[in-house]
């Protein structure tokens, strides 16, 4: 059969249509799914940790420490799995993959269930943050940008705004677990979950799902383009790479840092703990607006200074939470910040198979993700530091302002060379 004749390219459907429709809806399924593995669900599990497991110290304050650096360790050893993860995607495919990551995450969620001390904790988090907050988040990013081309930002932008409004309800579910059967039933509970969803999910939702290589010439039909897919050694000889590094790397340590202080940051600027919490709703409500907004406006104008935007949103959210105070000004700040994490989640998901293509996918995806979760995991303590030896937020705050602006200013510059007209004409790919 000669290209001409080539089948028509699924993403062609709405994104809420037979097949199209299936997919989207199971990707977003699978990413809210992910939240046992998320900062978000973990948080409503480390009281009891400290509480109950054995650490060596009576110290609630020793403890919390350890509890913490068990996560940080967690954090960082699974990160270093996900290039490797991204690998096997673009191999096998997403739906074979997640039907493992589905299988290894509920085995992961059960293994939470026995931990004792720091050690079996820190093995603990290495599982539940790779295939949860990792490899599961991967495989469902990657299964939309596979899916859908001519509104691919459209898609993204739907998926972030639904994730992140179905990821609110995951520390509610979790919380009301273990005030009924404990936490470590909870955990069980969870497992039992995950099984019982990710991987039929994959099996029955993911059927039409071609592997990276089939979608790739799928998409050189749809795009007219002979130009190959990037390799993810060429991907990362290219600056627009480290361009969309530079912006997720710096979204994930600094939002990270923010989120994980927000309570106490906000208390030093007069809003009471309840109000602080609260701040985490106008973040939901300016992620999504700011996820959809970027996705639509990827399709319908170009993406050549949509990832100068979206940073820049990271810097005023810096700046306003130095002079955050109660009222509108730490209003604004909430659904800023949210806009930023948004934004960047949706211009970088979007941007890597407009600018690299789609045979390949999943290898770059998984070294961005590597990255991104390597930012996560150092932005708390960075922002802890830099608190105690300035002696308050605002300082401190004022000064890690200075790796988003460095970070926009990096992100003016063209992402390909005059070198490759071809690959530079991606950038204005909707």
């Amino acid at each position: 059969m000669t290209s001409t004749q080539a089948p028509k390219a699924p993403q062609r459907e709405s994104i809420f249509r037979g097949q199209s429709g299936v997919i989207f809806g199971c990707a977003v399924l699978a990413a809210t799914l992910t939240g046992p593995g998320q900062t978000i669900g973990v948080s409503v599990f480390i009281d009891h940790f400290v509480d109950e497991l054995s650490f060596g110290t009576s110290n609630p304050d020793s403890k919390r420490e350890l509890v913490s650096t068990a996560y940080l360790i967690g954090t960082l050893t699974g990160s270093f799995f996900l290039p490797s993860v991204g690998r096997f995607i673009d191999r096998r495919g997403v739906r074979h993959a997640q039907l493992i990551i589905g299988v290894l995450f509920a085995a992961a969620l059960v293994n939470m269930s026995f931990v004792q001390g720091f050690v079996t904790l820190a093995i603990g988090f290495i599982g539940i943050r790779l295939l949860g907050q990792g490899s599961l988040s991967l495989a469902s990013t990657v299964t939309v940008s596979l899916r859908f081309n001519e509104n691919r930002g459209t898609a993204l932008g739907l998926f972030s705004m639904l994730t992140a409004g179905l990821m609110a309800l995951v520390p509610i579910g979790l919380a009301a677990l273990i005030s009924q059967f404990g936490w470590r039933s909870t955990w069980l509970i969870a497992a039992v979950i995950i099984a019982a969803t990710v991987s039929p999910l994959a099996w029955f939702g993911l059927r039409s799902m071609p592997r990276s290589s089939e979608q790739h010439e799928a998409e050189k039909v749809v795009l007219d383009d002979d130009v190959e897919s990037f390799t993810r050694g060429e991907a990362l000889r290219s600056r627009a790479f480290w361009i969309l590094a530079a912006i997720s790397s710096a979204a994930g340590m600094l939002s990270t840092a923010l989120n994980f202080h927000q309570i106490d940051l906000l208390q030093d600027a007069g809003l009471s703990e309840t109000a602080a919490a609260g701040m985490f709703l106008p973040q939901v409500l300016g992620s999504t607006v700011a996820g959809l907004l970027f996705g639509t406006t990827l399709d319908r104008v170009g993406s050549r200074y949509l990832p100068a935007i979206s940073i820049s949103l990271l810097v005023l959210a810096h700046l306003l939470a130095a002079v955050a105070a109660p009222g509108i000004s730490v209003i604004t700040y909430a659904i800023v910040l949210g806009a930023a994490g948004g934004s960047i989640r949706t211009v970088t998901s979007a941007l890597l198979p407009a600018w690299f293509g789609t045979k390949h996918l999943g290898s770059i995806q998984g070294t961005l993700t590597f990255i991104n979760v390597v930012g996560s995991a150092i932005g708390p303590v960075t922002l802890a530091l830099l608190q105690s030896s300035l002696g308050s937020y605002p300082p401190a705050i004022l000064f890690l302002a200075l790796i988003p602006a460095a970070v926009l200013l990096f992100s003016l510059l063209p992402p390909f060379g005059k070198t490759n007209a071809s690959a530079e004409d991606r950038t204005h790919l909707g």
